[in-house]
């Protein structure tokens, strides 16, 4: 798989607008009824996802993809240096994003059927990894909070 998503998007627009289906601008989370697209290894399993919809008698797909800019990157590098627990590899493995940045890292479609959202979604290893080291400094931002939250608890 390609390390920028870009032109796999493109297709994905033109393809899904050639079908004469809309899209719409959306990223939908699994906190409502889900399935997703299991895709084993054909890479051009979307176009059957895009297909499916449209047998299904679906208007429109939900369309969202995510592009590394540098003042993300710069926020997760920021977060890591100011945690204590950030390991050095972690930090190097941040810095070496910076190759990937205006890279498109992931893209999801999507489409409700009866009440339930059915997603196709695509990421690159390093956006795994990228969304692996936010949530390491997302849980480090919750430590502090936790204990500045607690040392509030005490002094009162």
């Amino acid at each position: 798989m390609s390390d920028d998503l870009h032109a796999l998007k493109d297709d994905m627009n033109a393809f899904i607008l050639g079908h004469g289906m809309q899209q719409f601008r959306a990223y939908v989370t699994e906190d409502m009824q889900t399935v997703m697209w299991d895709s084993g290894d054909n890479t051009d399993a979307w176009k059957d996802f895009v297909e499916l919809a449209k047998a299904s008698g679906i208007a429109f797909l939900t369309v969202s993809d995510d592009t590394l800019v540098k003042e993300d990157l710069e926020f997760l590098l920021e977060r890591l240096q100011n945690s204590a627990t950030t390991s050095d590899e972690e930090l190097d493995e941040a810095r070496w994003l910076r190759t990937h940045v205006g890279r498109v890292g992931f893209v999801q479609l999507g489409f409700s059927y009866h009440g339930t959202m059915f997603l196709y979604e695509v990421a690159t290893d390093w956006y795994e990894r990228y969304q692996q080291l936010l949530d390491s400094a997302d849980d480090f931002g919750s430590i502090l909070l936790d204990e500045h939250d607690q040392a509030d608890d005490d002094e009162r």
